[in-house]
């Protein structure tokens, strides 16, 4: 157990790195401001914030993932929000992104060409033909069914809190719903997603690549 920990550790410092405070920061920025100064100063400064954030990450050639759907996703919200001079606008994107995800996620398990492995595929770079394989995708599926279930909770409180809560509650549950829910989601999807591949008895993605052939070890680190 203390060495699945230990993995699982190490893939979420693989996974965000630091990066996530590019699409957190500027929305906590914005209400801080908000609380002092008027709405046009708030999204001002978090608009320059998230452009610093950009600039960095070009600077030091790092990931733009996270940086660029930050700085976007903070100039449509302020777009919104100045046109609409309302300050709850500024968290539109978020109802709208993740409507998206559901919408992704759903026709995902409807192809059977589940989303999970589509991050897992992206991020690692894994050949994405071991993940259609029948002794490895229901592992991908059921953690799909999993995200879809997440993403749909948090749409039904992005929308309720939307329409009726404060500013202030919008930011408490921008933080909430944002990095520290997905850190539960992603460390329950590892343990398992492990713990499933194994069960189907189907290749690692290590043996796959070498041509292994039955028994199989199986999928003993990452997902």
């Amino acid at each position: 157990m203390k060495q699945i920990f230990k993995e699982v550790l190490e893939e979420l410092l693989q996974v965000f790195q630091g990066r996530t405070l590019d699409v957190l920061i500027p929305p906590i920025l914005f209400f801080v401001l908000l609380r002092w100064f008027d709405l046009g100063i708030a999204l001002i400064g978090s608009l320059v914030l998230s452009s610093l954030f950009l600039a960095h990450r070009l600077y030091k050639q790092d990931n733009l993932v996270y940086a660029i759907g930050g700085f976007v996703g903070v100039l449509f919200a302020s777009l919104m929000t100045f046109v609409s001079n309302n300050a709850s606008n500024f968290f539109l994107p978020d109802v709208i992104g993740t409507s998206l995800l559901v919408i992704a996620t759903t026709v995902s398990l409807l192809t059977k060409r589940p989303i999970a492995a589509y991050v897992s595929h992206l991020t690692r770079g894994w050949d994405y033909s071991w993940f259609k394989r029948d002794d490895v995708r229901p592992a991908y599926m059921e953690v799909s069914v999993f995200w879809l279930g997440f993403f749909v909770l948090r749409l039904g409180v992005e929308l309720y809190l939307y329409f009726t809560s404060t500013v202030a509650d919008l930011v408490i549950a921008n933080v909430v719903l944002g990095l520290p829910l997905t850190i539960g989601v992603l460390v329950i999807s590892y343990i398992y997603g492990i713990y499933r591949l194994r069960r189907l008895g189907g290749p690692g993605i290590d043996e796959y690549s070498s041509g292994a052939t039955p028994p199989y070890r199986g999928q003993t680190r990452g997902f």
